[in-house]
C-alpha cells in the first residue's frame, strides 16, 4: 500500500515536470473534446430515436433525456477517455524515466499505429462492460452499490490498460502478464484510486497522465522484485554476423584479429622512378 501511495504523490509531482507539461495540455484538451463529442453523441442518438408515439410525453421524455444524457456522459467518460489518451502517454512514460530513471536505455515503445487496435479494443469491453450496469439504476435496492460496482469494475480496466501502457515498452507480452497476475491486487487498488479520480470534475482532465505516471513507479518496483528485465531490442548486423546494439556503431577495437578492413581495396601502382 505504501508503494501505491509514494507512486500516486511521485505521479502529480510529475506534473512540475516540463517534458510533462505539453502532454498535459493534450490530454486536457483531448478530454474536454472527448466529453463534449460524448455528449453531442449521446444526445442525438436519443433525439432521433422516438420512445412513444404520443406528441406531449415524447416531448417530456426528451426533457428528462437531457439530464439522462449528462448522466450517461459522466458515466462513460472515463472509459473512452483512457482510450483516447492512451494513444498519446508514450510521452509521459518517456518523461518519468528519464527524469526518475536516468540509467535506462530508451525503450522501443510503440507507434501510434500499434496503439490504436489495442486502444479501440479497450474502449469496446470497458463502455461495453459499464453499459450493463445501466440496468441496475431501474433497481432501487441496489442504488447503494453502484458506485462499489462502478469503481470495481473500472478500477480493474484501467489498472490493466495503464499497466499495459507502460509494460509494453519495456518488457514481452509473456512476462506482463506473468507481473500482471502476480500483482493484481495493488494494481487492482490503484486502478479503483484511477476511477474514482476519472469521477472528480477537472481532476479528471489531467488523471490520465496522472495515473500513467504512477504506473511507471509501480511497474518499476514490481518487475525489480521479479527480476524481469528489458524485452531483447532490434539490433544490426555486420557483415561478419557481429550484432550491434540499435543506435551503436561497431568500434574498430570490435574487429576480430583476421578482420581486414582493407582486404577489397587494390593498391594502386606507384610512379615510375
Amino acid at each position: 500500500m505504501g508503494l501505491i501511495i509514494s507512486s500516486y504523490f511521485r505521479g502529480f509531482g510529475q506534473l512540475s515536470d516540463p517534458k510533462t507539461r505539453s502532454v498535459v495540455l493534450k490530454s486536457i484538451l483531448g478530454s474536454f473534446f472527448v466529453f463534449i463529442g460524448l455528449y453531442i453523441a449521446l444526445y442525438f442518438a436519443l433525439k432521433i430515436t422516438a420512445f412513444v408515439a404520443i406528441g406531449w410525453l415524447e416531448m417530456v421524455f426528451d426533457t428528462v433525456a437531457q439530464f439522462g444524457v449528462m448522466a450517461l456522459t459522466w458515466f462513460l467518460f472515463p472509459a473512452v477517455v483512457t482510450a483516447v489518451a492512451s494513444l498519446m502517454l508514450e510521452d509521459v512514460v518517456a518523461a518519468v524515466e528519464q527524469r526518475h530513471y536516468p540509467d535506462k536505455h530508451v525503450a522501443q515503445g510503440q507507434t501510434i499505429a500499434e496503439g490504436i487496435l489495442p486502444a479501440l479494443k479497450f474502449l469496446g469491453v470497458t463502455v461495453g462492460y459499464n453499459l450493463l450496469i445501466l440496468p441496475l439504476f431501474i433497481v432501487p435496492p441496489l442504488w447503494p452499490f453502484i458506485p462499489f460496482i462502478y469503481l470495481s469494475l473500472n478500477g480493474y480496466l484501467l489498472s490493466r490498460e495503464y499497466f499495459e501502457v507502460v509494460a509494453f515498452r519495456r518488457i514481452s507480452h509473456a512476462d506482463a502478464k506473468a507481473l500482471h497476475t502476480r500483482w493484481k491486487t495493488p494494481l487492482f487498488i490503484a486502478g479503483v484510486g484511477f476511477a474514482f479520480m476519472l469521477t472528480v470534475p477537472f481532476l479528471n482532465l489531467i488523471t490520465p497522465v496522472i495515473a500513467t505516471a504512477a504506473m511507471v513507479h509501480m511497474f518499476e518496483a514490481w518487475r525489480k522484485k521479479d527480476g524481469v528485465t528489458d524485452k531483447a531490442g532490434p539490433s544490426l548486423k555486420n557483415p561478419k554476423g557481429q550484432s550491434y546494439p540499435l543506435n551503436s556503431s561497431p568500434k574498430p577495437d570490435a574487429l576480430n584479429a583476421d578482420d581486414k578492413p582493407n582486404d577489397d581495396v587494390i593498391p594502386l601502382p606507384g610512379p615510375d622512378k
